[in-house]
């Protein structure tokens, strides 16, 4: 577990933070894949978790959510339009062909059982000391996480800081395959990048200390 700044820790669930979770205060945001439990347990131990959030409802992000609610008897909470997967756990309805070998294969292998959702989330919420922005487009109820006092976002998987295929870091945008509509996740990109922020936490790549690079990444949308 690596701190990334007051009250922010990332978890990193796969090697070269190729997934990743984070802890905001006693928020535990996403959850890795149905596996990840036992590390996300580990990095915790000496942590108080009374909440647990997601940025959206794909396998990679509620894949131990059951199992770490139900073991710390805490709640789940992610957006309304997320809720319905989160319960049921069927994590891949939204892709863009459910029945690929590789959704098919999340399903199978990482996606976990759904859990009760406690609450919603919606835009302008405060929780764990930040503020959930709606950035809809990867899932339509996706959801990101900013702390404005020190620039601190949770970008969930509006954006991400690697090739998923060669594990190159870089910003990119979701792939095509898991996105539920690219163009409005473009929107949110440019929601997210409005917002200034100096600390980019991602659910896959390394965390980016913002230097420049995602104007540059908006100005390659724009104009792309």
């Amino acid at each position: 577990m690596k701190n990334i700044a007051k009250d922010v820790y990332q978890i990193p669930l796969f090697p070269r933070n190729s997934i990743n979770c984070y802890l905001i205060e006693d928020v535990l945001i996403d959850a890795g894949i149905r596996t990840s439990a036992s590390k996300i347990f580990k990095a915790i131990k000496d942590k108080t978790v009374t909440k647990h959030a997601l940025t959206h409802a794909h396998a990679d992000h509620q894949g131990s959510s059951k199992e770490i609610c139900e073991t710390l008897n805490i709640p789940l909470l992610c957006s309304e339009l997320d809720k319905e997967f989160a319960e049921n756990g069927n994590v891949t309805t939204e892709y863009q062909n459910p029945n690929h070998i590789i959704s098919k294969l999340q399903k199978k292998f990482w996606a976990g059982r759904g859990h009760s959702v406690s609450q919603t989330l919606k835009e302008g919420d405060q929780i764990g000391g930040f503020t959930v922005i709606e950035t809809p487009g990867h899932s339509r109820g996706h959801l990101s996480f900013f702390r404005e006092k020190d620039g601190v976002l949770i970008v969930g998987d509006a954006m991400l800081n690697m090739d998923l295929l060669t594990t190159k870091v870089g910003l990119h945008e979701p792939p095509h395959l898991f996105t539920t509509d690219q163009e409005i996740n473009r929107k949110s990109i440019l929601k997210l990048t409005s917002l200034q922020p100096k600390i980019l936490c991602f659910g896959h790549g390394p965390v980016l200390f913002n230097n420049g690079e995602l104007e540059k990444f908006k100005n390659s949308i724009l104009f792309n």
